[in-house]
């Protein structure tokens, strides 16, 4: 079996040192730009199955690289970046990055994200039977096809509205989507940008599904950005 490639496209040295040291154990081929150019060629070769991209490059911002790459592809794309303002974060997401990682990281969360890129990109190239199981984790299971919502074996009742937050925040499991993303897919594209509405649909699906809507064990908020489920077991 032919290892997966990883591409970092990062001009620090200590920083793209430290992460080869941390992937190259787990049987990772690792790939390294110290350009913006430099890595969008190697991307356009094909030969690389997960990008780990930082926004401050000598010659293009990244966000530009995400643009770029859009265009054509949706291989994964993980941010890994020193800016830490909220706006930025989900400038980058609303390009469609697949996730963020703020510096300085440690090495079992930057491991968890390229695991969680990887699965979510496996499941959108897969046939639509993959894409349309249940989702399961812990105890939760969502049947997408029957409109069935599970915990502890008990029926849940989710309104229409409820169910296609869920629904979408299930099949992409494991990965933060911004508020805007969600209330455009949800809503459609004319909705108005007003975050209020979402978080009233949200604090309801929490009351229905977690023990403790303050400690939740499926539903996660990225303060300021969107909204993360928890991956699947």
């Amino acid at each position: 079996m032919s290892k997966l490639s990883i591409l970092i496209i990062e001009d620090e040295k200590n920083i793209c040192n430290f992460i080869k040291a941390t992937l190259k154990p787990q049987g990772y081929k690792i790939i390294t730009a110290t350009s913006a150019a430099e890595g969008l060629s190697i991307i356009n070769s094909g030969s690389c199955d997960v990008v780990l991209l930082d926004l401050g490059l000598p010659d293009m911002d990244g966000l530009e690289v995400i643009k770029q790459v859009r265009t054509w592809s949706s291989l994964p794309i993980i941010i890994i970046s020193a800016r830490t303002k909220e706006q930025e974060k989900v400038q980058a997401l609303d390009l469609g990055a697949d996730d963020y990682i703020t510096k300085p990281f440690g090495t079992a969360e930057l491991m968890a994200r390229i695991r969680t890129a990887l699965r979510h990109s496996n499941r959108l190239e897969s046939d639509d039977e993959l894409c349309k199981r249940p989702y399961t984790s812990g105890a939760l299971t969502i049947d997408f096809d029957k409109r069935l919502v599970l915990l502890n074996g008990e029926s849940v009742h989710l309104t229409q509205i409820e169910f296609k937050i869920i629904s979408l925040l299930a099949r992409n499991a494991g990965k933060v989507l911004t508020y805007d993303a969600i209330l455009t897919h949800v809503w459609g594209p004319y909705i108005e940008q007003n975050n209020q509405i979402l978080r009233v649909n949200m604090a309801n699906v929490r009351r229905k599904l977690e023990k403790n809507p303050a400690e939740p064990e499926y539903l996660f908020t990225e303060v300021g950005i969107g909204y993360r489920m928890a991956e699947e077991t």
